[in-house]
């Protein structure tokens, strides 16, 4: 059983690569991962087919499509549904790795962080020392759009809070909140699976999405029940919805804040991580270019 730091304030590592591979959630594609050690604080992704390019550090700049996923423009690459990879990184405590790609897309393995936290595990961890986060400035950030919000509050630690409304009786009003630490992240957050509606298939896979999706890696809801049960939850798809929140907060560093999203989306969090950035420079280096 795998022994995971008790909090946030080390940086860690890896202390060995580990490869995944698998269907994109979006684009149906294979792809493939290597995680590794790096020896520079943020995640840095290289391609696998073109290893002579320098490596260019992930950001909250580098958001370019926020529907269903969080994608990212790197030099002239994309890179699709990042979340999930980024939050098992940041939950179970890495602040630090090298992310090899091959392919447009993270693959979606089960439709949860979990996969990912085995890879980590399988891979271990090595101690960098403190881990230097600076705490956010004394007034809280909010961010709207629509009827969702996301807020930031200044705190000592990491607290993670979301709440969904949908008006499909199988979830209907959810609320879920945690102080984050790397043993309660593995516990309660990374095995919640990315959900959807059977309802909108026909009109998603038209607009050229979820062409991954399958009933092994999404929840599929139908109203009043779900179509391929059990849940790991009872309250699994808000669970999700913190897995997201934090996958996309990765981008910018782990704050010490208090934050909430109600009705929350990649294009909420995804500028909460831009405004922490503009908040605490520090928590955000500056992309290398070519």
């Amino acid at each position: 059983m795998t022994t995971w730091p008790s909090d946030y304030r080390q940086a860690w590592t890896l202390r060995s690569s580990v490869e995944r591979s698998g269907v994109g959630l979006h684009s149906g594609a294979v792809s493939r991962v290597r995680l590794g050690p790096s020896e520079r604080p943020g995640y840095w992704l290289g391609w696998l087919d073109a290893p002579d390019l320098p490596l260019q550090r992930l950001g909250p700049t580098q958001v370019s499509d926020t529907r269903l996923c969080t994608c990212l423009q790197v030099g002239d690459r994309r890179l699709a549904t990042v979340e999930h990879l980024l939050a098992a990184l940041a939950g179970t405590g890495v602040s630090q790795a090298e992310l090899w790609v091959e392919g447009e897309e993270i693959p979606l393995l089960d439709g949860s962080g979990l996969p990912w936290v085995d890879a980590i595990a399988e891979a271990g961890l090595s101690d960098r020392g403190e881990r230097v986060e600076p705490a956010l400035p004394p007034l809280p950030l909010t961010l709207g759009q629509g009827l969702g919000f996301v807020a930031a509050l200044p705190n000592d630690r990491l607290r993670l809070a979301a709440a969904i409304e949908f008006p499909q009786a199988a979830i209907g009003r959810q609320l879920y909140a945690l102080d984050l630490t790397p043993e309660s992240f593995v516990s309660e957050i990374a095995p919640a699976r990315t959900f959807g509606f059977r309802d909108q298939v026909e009109q998603l896979l038209a607009a050229g999405l979820i062409r991954g999706g399958a009933l092994d890696n999404a929840l599929v809801c139908d109203g009043d029940d779900w179509v391929n049960p059990p849940l790991r939850f009872v309250d699994e798809p808000v669970r999700h919805k913190l897995l997201d929140l934090l996958g996309d907060l990765a981008l910018v560093g782990l704050p010490r804040a208090h934050v909430f999203a109600y009705r929350g989306s990649h294009g909420l969090h995804t500028a909460m991580a831009a405004a922490l950035a503009a908040q605490a420079p520090r928590l955000s280096v500056p992309v290398p270019t070519h």
